[in-house]
């Protein structure tokens, strides 16, 4: 990320574009790679300074993706590979996330580290018993972050699940995929004013996953699911609604894995998915930028 950054590479200054577009209070974003002396997330704030758009205040804290276990989570007699990290990833660091913000943000509650054992006894298909004192439940990162908005104190509730796809027939990521999703739900439970916002990796009619706890989550009694709509989605044979798409896959096609879920009390002045159709002026750029789209979110905060 640093090298396509510092590089000026195109698909780099197309995610700067589109962020700029955007122009969020917060936004968060996936796949930022980590690292230890944040050069990578200067390089960003740098780029977005000069597309003219500043954010004083951010958390990008230590992910759980590329980060050795030292176990051979996949059994294929091989350690140190991508897949035996406590999160998927090459490198520590690797694909990792940052709140960014124009507002101030309070103390953060990283739950990251919580294990995923603690969650109940997981069967040794879905992870070998020397890894179960190891392994956390979030395969990135997974955080509560205080938002003061004039006199109000929001709890945003991050959401980067895993895939729940490349496995076996363990289905170890779709049970950690819904375990993931489960805990999100939790500590939105827990938050006065909760907005959850990220990404479940997992469509709520379409593609592969286990939609209970999806299913769950959007149907949260301290939540609300705005629905964003764009015009760019669509896939042959789905049953959703195209217009909720948020993502642009190989294999299974368009998908709607990312939501931004605000609290019931909060009111929604509008919302979308920002995937113009194939021959609007943007489309291009959009389409460079990332398989992902950017779902947006006006909240009125009293």
């Amino acid at each position: 990320m640093l090298d396509d950054l510092t590089r000026g590479r195109d698909a780099a200054q197309a995610v700067v574009e589109v962020i700029a577009h955007a122009r969020a209070d917060v936004i968060l974003l996936l796949d930022v790679d980590w690292d230890h002396g944040g050069a990578g997330l200067a390089a960003l704030r740098d780029a977005l300074t000069r597309a003219g758009l500043d954010y004083p205040h951010h958390v990008a804290l230590p992910p759980n993706s590329g980060r050795p276990s030292g176990a051979d989570l996949d059994r294929n007699g091989r350690l140190g590979e991508a897949r035996d990290a406590l999160g998927y990833g090459r490198f520590t660091g690797d694909g990792g996330m940052v709140l960014l913000s124009r507002l101030p943000l309070s103390r953060v509650d990283d739950r990251s580290g919580d294990l995923w054992s603690a969650r109940g006894p997981l069967p040794p298909e879905i992870l070998p018993p020397e890894a179960l004192d190891r392994v956390p439940l979030a395969s990135v990162a997974q955080w509560v972050v205080p938002l003061e908005v004039g006199g109000t104190r929001l709890s945003l509730v991050t959401m980067n699940a895993t895939p729940p796809v490349f496995d076996g027939p363990e289905d170890r990521n779709g049970q950690r995929n819904a375990d993931e999703l489960g805990f999100v739900a939790e500590l939105a439970s827990a938050a006065d004013l909760p907005v959850v916002l990220g990404r479940a990796n997992i469509d709520p009619m379409d593609g592969e996953g286990r939609r209970a706890a999806l299913d769950a989550l959007l149907s949260h009694p301290k939540l609300q699911d705005p629905a964003p709509r764009g015009a760019g989605g669509g896939g042959t044979g789905h049953r959703g609604d195209p217009a909720l798409d948020t993502a642009a896959l190989d294999g299974p096609g368009p998908l709607r894995l990312d939501y931004v879920l605000p609290a019931r009390g909060l009111r929604v002045a509008a919302a979308g998915v920002d995937w113009p159709a194939p021959d609007a002026p943007r489309a291009g750029r959009v389409s460079t930028a990332s398989r992902g789209r950017l779902v947006w979110v006006d909240l009125a905060v009293p």
